[in-house]
């Protein structure tokens, strides 16, 4: 074992080194992918600020905090409607917004409310949706910024050999390709992480709905339903997509 440490140590620092290299020369044929390499870079930029600020801001306690419920509970109950709009007003949330509304509209009808509230929660969900609409405009445009740019440099590189005699040196020709298919990479490399960001946040933002639907029909049905009535449900998610 002892005997094969240098061979080891030789091969990590070979590849490593080869690593290093390779990394090297993508940089550079990035730096001269020409425009849609800066496009690219720009569509990069506005796809970390928007997962940035969407992971921030979409979360749960933005829209369904949890236990937010079974403190309004017993303020209703007890008619403590001062202490409750204080307790909402401190409330950063969809749901205390929605019960905000069901406490300013108490002496309304039920389907007032029920209407009402349905939809406040769809124009919020809808709100944070177009905010992360930026994602799919990146997912969308960034791998065609960068076939663009593969045909461009195609196009300047078969020029190249042609006003050059260079057919007979295939470096001349794999050196404009490869500047050229950088283009391409690098648009794959915004567009997919952008994709999955996406459809991820397209998945967040239907489970808060359905948490968010779950505990309005709730609170709506015990506080503004007559007792005769059969339960109805307002429906959250299908107005959000």
């Amino acid at each position: 074992m002892k005997k094969n440490l240098p061979i080891l140590f030789a091969a990590t620092f070979l590849l490593h080194t080869i690593a290093q290299a390779a990394e090297i020369n993508i940089v550079e044929q990035a730096a001269e992918g020409g425009a849609a390499i800066v496009v690219t870079l720009g569509l990069s930029i506005l796809f970390l600020a928007v997962s940035i600020e969407r992971l921030m801001h979409f979360r749960a306690r933005a829209i369904v905090p949890a236990g937010l419920v079974e403190r309004v509970k017993p303020l209703w109950a007890a008619q403590d409607f001062t202490r409750l709009q204080q307790l909402l007003a401190d409330e950063d949330s969809t749901l205390a917004r929605v019960i905000a509304y069901m406490l300013a509209h108490r002496q309304d009808g039920y389907a007032i409310v029920n209407n009402g509230a349905g939809d406040i929660a769809s124009m919020e969900l809808r709100h944070h949706q177009q905010k992360a609409y930026p994602l799919a405009i990146v997912a969308t445009v960034a791998p065609i910024v960068g076939l663009l740019g593969t045909v461009v440099g195609m196009i300047d590189a078969f020029h190249v050999i042609a006003f050059s005699e260079g057919m007979g040196n295939p470096a001349l020709l794999a050196g404009g390709i490869s500047k050229a298919l950088i283009n391409t990479a690098a648009g794959l490399c915004v567009a997919l992480p952008a994709l999955g960001m996406h459809h991820f946040l397209k998945n967040r933002q239907a489970f808060f709905g359905l948490a968010l639907e779950k505990q309005i029909n709730g609170l709506i049905n015990e506080w503004f339903l007559p007792g005769d009535t059969a339960p109805q449900n307002l429906h959250v998610v299908s107005h959000a997509y």
